[in-house]
């Protein structure tokens, strides 16, 4: 009898669907490292368009009972944070190791916790007791204490903008020892202390950030601040609310960071900024700074956000300029082996804010849908012969000319849907309108939740499995009729649910973020390179 493992029947290619997904569809469940990881990449525990943020909390801590591997957890809250970009998943990874392995917390402490905010939402997840914890353990501490007593100045006056959890809090529950009279006046200052009780430190110990900030906030003129402002590197946010007029705030605009620049161009405009030709040429390059770009860890969907809320007064020079950083922010997107069909989603669910719902005035403008255009764009644009596919329940036909901008196409794409979810309908024209041409796979940029095939709902494919199973395998069949040796499918998800549409296997991806870094995991698949995402993770060097 021949090898059953190598010449299996083309019926074993049809899984069986083993779960049901949010939507009521048939799907397939994730291992729980890879259930994991999808969440880390893109969960920010706020309430989804299927999913409330308790539920996302309660199936992260179910599938981190399910992951016995430490090492495991210490790479994927780095990965989180280092290449998804991250901030709430890798600080809830962290808490998690503090009680599971005391080495592997510190040793990924300082890579996940960079900056002020994630050190704060740290502090605020164990105060809130969601992971048994409600003080720092002794471990804990030591690594707060070090951050607090090795941070820099800028990064610890920075840490202190915003409230519950503040950084007084931190310092009061860290208690971390200064190190010298300078780092206990700051420590002194920090937390609203009568400077009798900094002793041995004095006012003249305070670093000169600070006295020139004190100096620049009691300032009485315009000219002065604006004087103090150009010689003070600290966060635009801390010199905002003394400011003296558009003179003060030509200061506060080259102290801003390109991430800054981005999100304040309405303040900018209103603070009369952008009124000054040379402010819109500062302003202009440093949006378009490449090196910047890549140093803040901006996500591409973000300069079109700031694409779309600018105002219509905010100048042309500088809307060009966004366009330009959405091209750096996308990275080196690789050029594929071969053209592909991107399948777009533009269902009802695509509509749910891609960073979820955190109430009125803290909700993202940016859509799923907005968020997976863009990558959509991204690709073609690179890969301008092939072919995109925006679908709910029916595909939509759509002209792109791969030329155009990234931003003006992914907004038009975008525009496209809104009704049920069918995954399988990009596969069935290729099968069908594309069926004679050649592609080296498809890429699906989805939340998964399908629950429709063939116009009927919750129904199965061939075999019991999902349509997309089944319209994979044909299309399998078609492309190797065509000459394609092995052609792949990969399923972007950028939303934190724990299922997909197609199992993992050798020619099946399904990776979950939406960071330019997902762009090199993908190129490296349809490259026959052994790279997946579980894999990204695990390849992590603590």
């Amino acid at each position: 009898m021949a090898n059953k493992t190598l010449f299996s029947s083309i019926k074993s290619k049809f899984i069986r669907t083993d779960t049901v997904n949010e939507a009521g569809g048939r799907a397939y469940k994730f291992t729980p490292k890879h259930a994991l990881a999808q969440m880390a990449a893109t969960g920010c525990f706020n309430g989804v368009y299927y999913a409330s943020a308790e539920s996302q909390l309660d199936e992260m801590r179910k599938l981190i009972d399910q992951v016995d591997d430490n090492v495991f957890l210490a790479k994927l809250a780095v990965y989180a944070r280092e290449r998804a970009y991250m901030k709430d998943m890798p600080a809830a990874l962290l808490v998690v190791l503090s009680k599971r392995d005391t080495e592997l917390l510190h040793r990924a402490f300082d890579r996940v916790v960079d900056n002020g905010r994630v050190l704060r939402t740290m502090f605020q997840m164990i105060r809130s007791g969601q992971f048994g914890r409600t003080s720092l353990s002794s471990s804990l501490q030591r690594a707060f204490q070090r951050w607090l007593n090795e941070a820099s100045v800028g990064k610890l006056l920075s840490a202190s903008i915003g409230n519950d959890p503040s950084l007084r809090d931190v310092l009061r529950m860290a208690r971390p020892t200064p190190k010298d009279n300078e780092r206990r006046a700051l420590f002194g200052w920090l937390t609203d202390k009568e400077t009798v009780k900094w002793a041995p430190a004095t006012e003249a110990d305070l670093p000169a950030q600070v006295q020139s900030l004190i100096a620049y906030r009691q300032a009485d003129t315009a000219e002065a601040q604006a004087l103090i402002a150009g010689d003070l590197s600290v966060r635009w946010d801390l010199l905002a609310d003394a400011a003296k007029g558009p003179l003060v705030w030509k200061a506060i605009a080259r102290q801003m960071g390109p991430q800054a620049l981005r999100m304040n161009l309405n303040t900018l405009l209103r603070h009369e900024v952008l009124n000054d030709r040379e402010m819109v040429d500062y302003v202009a390059g440093r949006l378009t700074d490449a090196d910047e770009i890549r140093r803040s860890r901006q996500f591409p969907y973000q300069f079109l956000a700031a694409y779309l809320n600018a105002s219509a007064e905010v100048p042309q020079k500088i809307k060009s300029a966004l366009h330009q950083a959405a091209e750096i922010a996308c990275g080196n997107v690789p050029e594929l082996p071969g053209p592909v069909v991107i399948g777009l989603d533009t269902s009802g669910s695509m509509s749910c804010p891609v960073t979820g719902y955190r109430g009125r005035g803290g909700t993202t403008k940016m859509r799923c849908v907005d968020v997976a255009a863009l990558f959509a764009a991204a690709i073609l644009r690179k890969n301008p012969d092939s072919v995109v596919v925006p679908f709910d329940t029916q595909a939509y036909d759509v002209r792109m000319d791969p030329s155009d901008s990234i931003l003006s196409l992914s907004e038009r794409l975008a525009k496209y849907g809104g009704g049920g979810t069918d995954c399988s309908i990009p596969l069935h024209q290729a099968n069908t309108k594309y069926r004679k041409r050649q592609f080296a796979g498809v890429v699906l940029v989805s939340d998964n939740e399908s629950w429709v095939y063939r116009n009927r709902a919750f129904a199965y494919g061939r075999q019991g499995a999902t349509g997309v199973l089944s319209e994979w395998q044909t299309f399998v069949a078609n492309q190797q009729r065509m000459g394609v040796r092995s052609p792949k499918l990969v399923c972007i998800d950028i939303q934190p649910y724990g299922s997909t549409q197609a199992p993992e296997r050798d020619d099946i991806l399904n990776i979950g973020g939406f960071s330019d870094a997902v762009f090199h995991v993908v190129a490296s698949y349809l490259s026959d390179d052994a790279a997946r995402f579980v894999a990204e993770v695990e390849s992590i060097e603590l």
